[in-house]
C-alpha cells in the first residue's frame, strides 16, 4: 500500500500480511483482495526447526520424540522437521551428505529410523497439540534419486543430454551445488509426480503441511494446484524459504523474513539503530496479500551452519532481536537449539550433535510464546494487531505499541551496547540496560 500520512508524535502501520503505512483511521479499499485463509490452529502459533540428525547423539526420531514434553511446555506449537528421505550418495558432499540431496521422495532416511517410527513421532506430537511439518524440496533430487532413471525428461539436461549440477548465475557469485541436479517443471508429467510424493505424507502419516525448500526457483502454479490437491486430503499448512510475494496469494500461508533477519544482524554490530527499523517498516521492501504470514527469525539451520552462531551474530544482543522477532507482526521461529544457548555452528554434512547444557533459555524462549499465545494483539496475520511506531526521542531505543479487541502491547528495546534513557508520548522519562526491553501487556508482563 502507498503512504497515506504520518503524525507528528507516532507512526501507524497496519499489518495485512505485510507491513503496510497507512493512516489509523483509514478505510481499506474495495479493491484490496480477501485475506488469505489458514488453518485456525496457526492464528497465534509458533514455529520450532528441528534437525532431527544433531538434536540427540541418537540422530533418531525416537530419540527426538523424548523432547516433545518439553517443547510443549515451552510452548511449542509447529515442529518444521528438516527433510527426513534418504540422502543420495552420489557426488555426496561429506560424510553424511546434505539432507536436501533426496534420494527417494517417499521413504525414510533408514539413519532417523523407519516409517513406523515417524508415524509414531506424528501421532505423539499431535497427542501434546502440536502440529508437523516436513521440509520438501522440489527443486532438485539427488544424483541418484530413482526419477534420474525412471525419468530422466523431469530433468534439466545440458546438450549432451545429461543431468548436471544445479547452477545459479544470476547472483553476485555463482553457485553450484554439486551433489543435486534440476528438475524441469516444464514437463507437467513431474506436476503430478511430485504433487502425488507430497501428498503421500498427508495421507499416510497425518502430517500437517510443508516447508518448502527454494520454493520461488519452482513455478507458482504448480505451488497454487499442489496446495489444492493437499487441502482435499485435508487443510495444511504451507511455509515457503522465498520473499516473492505472489506465492501467497494462494499456494503458501507464510513466507522469510530475512528482511527483518538481516536488520536485526546489522543493529547487534551497531551498524544500524531503531531508526532503520522504523524506516524498514515505513517504507516495506515488498507489498504481500493481506493476511500473509511472515516467518520472523535470529537463526535457522542455514543462518547457523553458513553464517554464524548466535553468539557470533548478535552476542550480548540475542535477547534483545528475540524480543523483536517475537513481537513484531509475523510468526516467530525458534531454531532447534536455540533455547539451549547454541553458541556453535552446527555440522552440516557431518554427525554435530547439540550440546543442550540444561536448557538455559527455555524460559526465556517460554515466556515470549506465552506473551504470544494470550495476547490477540500479536497474533498472526489478520488475527493479530497492526503496529502503531512511538517515538522515543532517542534514536537507540525501539518502541511499538500493537492492539487488538481491546487487548494491548506495548515493547520497547534498547537497540544499542549502553544504556539509554528515552520518554514515549506522554509518558515520563525511563531508561533500559544495554540491549535491555520492557514489555507491557494485559496478559503478561517484563
Amino acid at each position: 500500500m502507498r503512504q497515506l500520512t504520518r503524525t507528528l508524535a507516532t507512526t501507524v502501520l497496519a499489518l495485512s500480511g505485510a507491513f503496510a503505512y497507512v493512516h489509523a483511521a483509514a478505510a481499506e479499499p474495495a479493491s484490496v483482495p480477501a485475506p488469505v485463509k489458514h488453518v485456525a490452529w496457526s492464528k497465534n502459533a509458533n514455529i520450532y526447526e528441528v534437525n532431527i540428525r544433531q538434536y540427540t547423539k541418537e540422530g533418531t526420531f525416537k530419540a527426538f520424540a523424548a523432547h516433545l514434553p518439553r517443547l510443549k511446555k515451552m510452548g511449542v506449537d509447529i515442529l518444521w522437521l528438516m527433510p527426513i528421505q534418504p540422502i543420495g550418495e552420489k557426488n555426496r558432499k561429506g560424510t553424511l551428505g546434505s539432507y536436501y540431496a533426496v534420494r527417494d521422495y517417499t521413504a525414510v532416511n533408514p539413519e532417523f529410523g523407519n516409517l513406523a517410527d515417524f508415524k509414531a513421532l506424528v501421532k505423539q506430537a499431535h497427542g501434546l497439540g502440536m502440529k508437523v511439518l516436513i521440509d520438501w524440496v522440489a527443486n532438485h533430487t539427488a544424483f541418484d534419486n530413482r526419477w534420474t532413471v525412471e525419468h530422466k525428461d523431469w530433468y534439466l539436461l545440458n546438450d549432451k543430454g545429461e543431468i548436471f549440477p544445479v547452477t545459479y548465475t544470476e547472483g553476485a557469485e555463482p553457485e553450484y551445488w554439486t551433489d543435486v541436479t534440476g528438475l524441469d517443471y516444464r514437463n507437467k508429467a513431474l506436476w503430478k509426480g511430485m504433487t502425488d510424493a507430497m501428498a503421500y505424507w498427508v495421507r499416510e502419516t497425518d502430517i500437517d503441511g510443508f516447508r518448502c525448500d527454494v520454493a520461488s526457483k519452482v513455478p507458482t502454479p504448480f505451488w497454487n494446484q499442489a496446495r489444492d490437491a493437499l487441502d482435499r486430503i485435508k487443510p495444511v499448512f504451507m511455509l515457503a524459504e522465498a520473499d516473492k510475494p505472489e506465492l501467497q496469494e494462494h499456494a503458501f500461508d507464510m513466507s522469510y523474513g530475512w528482511d527483518t533477519k538481516d536488520l536485526f544482524k546489522d543493529i547487534a554490530k551497531g551498524k544500524k539503530d531503531a531508526k532503520a527499523l522504523k524506516d524498514f517498516l515505513e517504507h516495506p521492501p515488498k507489498a504481500y496479500p493481506p493476511g500473509a504470514y511472515r516467518m520472523r527469525f535470529t537463526s535457522n539451520h542455514d543462518e547457523n551452519s553458513w553464517a554464524g552462531s548466535d553468539a557470533e551474530l548478535y552476542g550480548p544482543a540475542f535477547k534483545a532481536m528475540a524480543v523483536l522477532a517475537a513481537t513484531l507482526p509475523g510468526m516467530p521461529l525458534i531454531y532447534g537449539g536455540q533455547e539451549a544457548g547454541l553458541d556453535k555452528r552446527i555440522e552440516f554434512f557431518e554427525k554435530d550433535p547439540i550440546v543442550w547444557k540444561n536448557y538455559p533459555y527455555a524460559d526465556f524462549y517460554a515466556s515470549l510464546l506465552k506473551l504470544k499465545h494470550d495476547n490477540p494483539a500479536l497474533w498472526n496475520g489478520q488475527y493479530g494487531g497492526g503496529i502503531e511506531v512511538l517515538e522515543t526521542g532517542n534514536d537507540k531505543v525501539f518502541a511499538f505499541l500493537r492492539k487488538r479487541e481491546g487487548n494491548a502491547v506495548k515493547v520497547s528495546v534498547n537497540l544499542s551496547n549502553a544504556a539509554q534513557t528515552y520518554a514515549l508520548p506522554g509518558g515520563k522519562q525511563q531508561s533500559l540496560a544495554a540491549w535491555d526491553y520492557r514489555i507491557e501487556a494485559p496478559a503478561s508482563s517484563r
